[in-house]
């Protein structure tokens, strides 16, 4: 009789693994479910047969976008609506999808909810790829018999929060790529132009102006410490990514960022419309509050919003209300904790959020459409003083020599 090798998860969720001799692969299965372990069959296979480990190759450009998880989502809201069963969901979605990484886990869900494993422990097991608010969603979906329901809510949910994100992004990226020019330009000029210059200016045998002489004593301190200001970008790069890890760095940068001019409202402003998304669209869909608020905190992407939703958290589970410990936190706007003690009240918690996040959602709208209407004065501001200085600087020598021979 052949012996298999097989993989499984205990009831606690612990993974088991051993050899089974059976007739069948299919036989091991019964057998794992029998003895109470969720098998895997992705990973039983016959010994002696094959590679018995798996070379893994480094991936290029397979990482899971979130494009693809939308576009999933909301095909597989569609099928399900139209009364597909969930397996053929699962295998037209994989073979249509152009993501191997993607195909290749979506195979795997399949192959483990055949084997008898629900959908959302199906996909909990794809942490990286799938978060604890799509999974808890997908298991409240299932539990409520409102699958379509749900994935509907979760695609129109995903979809939101990816436009919010790519328009944070877009406020961005535009100052960033303008500074990074001008320290391209200015660092060309002090290195090779202005030396040029100096070397002329100096058989003139005359004191230069004061913005020539800084200007020339800049570009000498920049040639001499060239590779020191190269290397302190990316020492301050490594030493903040480094804090960024801990919760006592992260929490002092994210707390530094709220304080930030113009784009610190920014931040605050879209933390709490994904708050509010968030936890509107979980306690809408079945999630129960605790649960909820705990999804959320961990979802935050700030570490001083997420303190704040624990302590809500701790609060309610000690009889207190949401809205009171978020006021005290000084990080929601006073409106926003005024309304959610109006949904507590009314018992339209999840209504009075959607509400919320459709509010700042909108509000983070208008602040990157003006942000980018003064960006584009103040950048050419910013170029003008910088490289026109430069510029300047070094002709008004040529200007006095000028003055002196007429």
């Amino acid at each position: 009789m052949p012996v298999y090798k097989w993989q499984g998860v205990s009831p606690k969720g612990e993974t088991l693994k051993g050899e089974m001799e059976a007739t069948s692969r299919e036989a091991v299965i019964i057998r794992l479910r029998t003895q109470r372990i969720q098998p895997q069959p992705a990973r039983i296979k016959e010994k002696g047969k094959g590679l018995d480990f798996q070379i893994k190759m480094p991936a290029v450009g397979s990482e899971v976008k979130a494009r693809d998880i939308v576009i999933f989502t909301r095909q597989f809201a569609t099928m399900i609506d139209a009364g597909l069963p969930i397996m053929q969901c699962l295998h037209i979605l994989a073979s249509q999808t152009d993501s191997k990484a993607f195909r290749k886990i979506l195979g795997q869900v399949k192959d483990d909810v055949e084997a008898g494993t629900t959908l959302a422990d199906s996909i909990r097991r794809h942490g990286k790829v799938f978060s604890d608010l799509y999974t808890s969603l997908v298991q409240a979906g299932e539990i409520g018999g409102i699958l379509d329901t749900i994935l509907v809510r979760l695609a129109n949910y995903l979809e939101k929060a990816a436009k919010l994100k790519s328009k944070i992004k877009g406020a961005m990226i535009y100052p960033s790529c303008i500074v990074a020019a001008a320290v391209f330009v200015t660092t060309i000029l002090l290195i090779w132009v202005i030396p040029v210059f100096a070397d002329v200016f100096k058989s003139f045998g005359h004191a230069l102006p004061a913005p020539t002489q800084f200007v020339m004593n800049l570009s000498e301190f920049t040639i001499a410490h060239i590779w020191y200001l190269v290397a302190a970008p990316i020492i301050a790069t490594v030493v903040i990514r480094s804090a960024y890890r801990t919760d006592k760095g992260r929490f002092a940068i994210d707390r530094s960022l709220l304080k930030v001019p113009v784009f610190g409202q920014l931040i605050r402003k879209s933390a709490v419309a994904r708050f509010t998304r968030t936890l509107g669209t979980l306690i809408s869909s079945g999630v129960p509050i605790l649960d909820a608020l705990n999804i959320t905190a961990r979802t935050a992407g700030n570490k001083v919003v997420e303190r704040a939703i624990f302590t809500a958290r701790t609060s309610i589970s000690s009889g207190r209300t949401i809205a009171e410990p978020l006021a005290e936190s000084n990080v929601f706007p006073p409106m926003v904790c005024q309304m959610i003690a109006v949904g507590e009240t009314t018992g339209a918690l999840d209504t009075m959020l959607q509400k919320i996040a459709d509010f700042y959602e909108d509000e983070v709208d208008n602040t990157v459409a003006n942000l980018m209407s003064l960006l584009e004065p103040a950048v050419i501001l910013f170029l003008g003083v910088v490289i026109g200085g430069l510029v300047i600087s070094m002709y008004l020598p040529i200007f006095q020599l000028g003055a002196v021979m007429e």
